[in-house]
């Protein structure tokens, strides 16, 4: 979220947890939004919050939906209010790079992986897998680092590999779970993985496992982005999801 929009909306409502309900309701999401315990991405259920403030619902919803028109809230159809995601653009510079760096960190890995690394790349796969019914956005995107950081930790080159840890640091500032926003993108995610390490268990040529590694993270990049913006084109430099 831009500074500026940290810093808008109702000081006093937020300094005033003796006022309505709704005041208090406001000062007490704003407050979890711009500290980051409700970070972007994050669903604002409301007889949830209406419980832990002990009212009704009805003074939530009118604080989310002052919320939503300062910006710090979007509502989605059939999924409700969520955490408005920080900064879109700075998202998709984000995964762009990473695409990029973790590519390049996972094909120069890739000799140095073992067999028992891969299986235990596999062996997390399979547990995001056995998600995919009922997914959990943010577990899964646990699982998710995870299963890359077997990945691209070996690196050998440490100008790369912290170029990575800094993607990767910086996505969780601006968005809790992409899974949150296109959670269809999950399965085939899984299958990527598979993929991935079934060319490294291979021994293909690194320039394959870069490209591979490298299109899959656009790809989550393309599916958000469609989701976003269903009437724009995908831009040239994704691919887009197989059917």
């Amino acid at each position: 979220m831009s500074e500026a929009l940290a810093t808008t909306g109702s000081t006093d409502a937020a300094k005033s947890p003796a006022g309505s309900k709704s005041e208090r309701a406001y000062a007490y999401i704003r407050e979890r939004i711009v500290d980051h315990r409700y970070s972007p991405g994050y669903r604002l259920v409301l007889g949830t919050i209406a419980d832990d403030l002990g009212m009704s619902v009805v003074p939530v919803r009118e604080a989310i939906r002052r919320l939503e028109a300062e910006g710090f809230v979007t509502f989605e159809h059939n999924v409700g209010a969520r955490v408005a995601l920080a900064d879109e653009t700075e998202y998709t510079y984000a995964m762009q790079t990473l695409g990029l760096v973790e590519g390049a960190a996972t094909a120069l890995s890739a000799p140095l992986l073992t067999d028992a690394d891969l299986d235990r790349a596999l062996e997390i796969n399979e547990r995001m897998r056995r998600m995919l019914d009922e997914l959990d956005p943010h577990e899964f995107t646990r699982l998710n680092e995870q299963f890359h950081s077997v990945l691209f930790e070996p690196c050998p080159n440490p100008h790369i590999l912290d170029l990575v840890h800094r993607g990767w640091g910086r996505l969780r500032g601006v968005r809790d779970s992409t899974f949150s926003f296109v959670p269809q993108r999950a399965r085939h995610s899984v299958a990527e993985h598979e993929e991935i390490v079934q060319l490294i268990r291979d021994g293909a040529d690194a320039l394959d496992i870069e490209l591979a590694a490298r299109r899959h993270r656009w790809r989550t990049l393309d599916a958000f982005l469609a989701a976003r913006h269903p009437e724009s084109p995908t831009s040239p430099l994704h691919t887009p999801e197989e059917p």
